[in-house]
């Protein structure tokens, strides 16, 4: 079956479900902060939150949530828990067989697109944020605007008619998960769209821009473009590592990336993935510590040497989250949530990442992005999929 009509049929099972948050901050649990010199963001003065202050880049995808049962697919189709992956024709009927057997549930999706539209909700502010991504003409494009729209972001996609919005297969086993994409007309996300005069208004209007890694497959010159011009205008470039096989990309040197990125997230698998593409270690060490990691990835050469880089790696579970800036390097504890409290860990890395990004776009001190961060993702993992209630209560 052709993935344009099985997507049609899709829309038949569509459904999101909204599941009460628990009120208490922080992620799993509450945030224990290290002792450490108390940092402060030097990345934004703003006094108020305007429109358009952070833009978003990436590839707009209707998530396919499998909650139970989960384990034989990975089996089946040679994936890996907490790993994310682009389909290989060899593995394009897991979504058709997702559809006949597993009754997934569908919710608004695409890792990028999911911390601006966290970010968004945060800010409280009209269209604070802007989304930038390609899809195709169907309902699952309409799906997407609807609830990047609902929380007011400001959305501009580049559309394909004829082409069907790409979808991301979010795989649940216990407390970790598994994702493997069909971009569809995500795949054709290209700098000529970047160039319309109203679209690139958008990005000159931007003070922080965040890149998602899975665009450098799509169109990396659209995210050099948006990252130089970043750096040129002293403004601040954030991306995110977002899967082990990226790595290779954010390390290539002819590409050049790192040297505008003034703050990376990751996870420690990403982190170790990096440090060895990127040849980090001494004459032919294997770097496997996560800190020490950070530590010479934020002292990587920059292009705006006015900015230190900032690096988060989260690790999962119970393990810290680590950050280095300015040649230190901190572990952030994190206490564990109520297992019975816990829906689905999918989206719950872009919810940090979208409560870091709002308190930073406001001058917060890092404490607060961290804290902010810690709680966006606790209360979407008390979820389905990137979604959360009408109002936040963080303070």
């Amino acid at each position: 079956m052709k993935l344009k009509n099985l997507f049609a049929r899709c829309l038949k099972q569509y459904l999101i479900r909204d599941i009460p948050s628990n009120k208490n901050n922080g992620v799993l649990g509450s945030l224990t902060l290290s002792k450490r010199r108390n940092y402060y963001s030097t990345m934004s003065n703003q006094p108020f939150v305007r429109e358009n202050i952070l833009l978003g880049m990436g590839n707009p995808l209707l998530d396919m949530t499998v909650l139970k049962g989960g384990t034989d697919l990975l089996i089946k189709y040679g994936l890996e828990k907490n790993n994310a992956v682009l389909a290989t024709p060899q593995q394009l009927s897991i979504f058709k067989e997702i559809v006949d057997k597993y009754n997934p549930t569908y919710i608004a999706g695409g890792a990028t697109q999911n911390s601006i539209r966290v970010a968004q909700w945060l800010l409280h502010s009209h269209w604070a944020t802007t989304f930038l991504g390609s899809v195709g003409d169907d309902m699952f494009k309409t799906m997407l605007e609807e609830a990047a729209n609902g929380v007011g972001v400001n959305v501009h996609y580049q559309v394909y008619s004829g082409d069907h919005t790409g979808v991301c297969a979010a795989i649940i086993t216990d407390e970790d998960r598994s994702l493997i994409t069909e971009l569809g007309a995500a795949s054709k996300f290209c700098d000529t769209f970047l160039h319309q005069p109203e679209v690139w208004k958008l990005v000159e209007e931007a003070q922080f821009y965040y890149l998602g890694g899975f665009l450098l497959t799509v169109c990396p010159q659209a995210v050099l473009e948006v990252a130089k011009h970043s750096s040129e205008h002293n403004k601040v470039c954030s991306s995110n590592l977002h899967a082990t096989f990226l790595c290779k990309l954010f390390a290539d040197p002819d590409l050049g990336l790192m040297q505008y990125v003034d703050l990376l997230f990751g996870n420690g698998d990403e982190a170790r993935e990096f440090a060895k593409e990127a040849g980090l270690g001494n004459q032919g060490e294997t770097l496997s510590d996560v800190k020490e990691i950070a530590l010479r990835v934020a002292s990587l050469p920059k292009a705006n040497t006015s900015r230190p880089r900032i690096v988060v790696f989260t690790q999962g579970g119970k393990k810290p989250i680590v950050m280095a800036t300015q040649g230190e390097v901190q572990e952030i504890a994190v206490l564990p949530l109520n297992p019975e409290d816990i829906k689905d860990t999918n989206g719950c890395g872009d919810a940090f990442v979208g409560g870091f990004l709002s308190q930073l776009v406001q001058g917060k001190p890092l404490d607060d992005c961290l804290r902010c961060g810690a709680y966006a993702s606790k209360v979407v993992i008390q979820h389905y999929g990137c979604t959360f209630p009408p109002h936040p209560d963080f303070e």
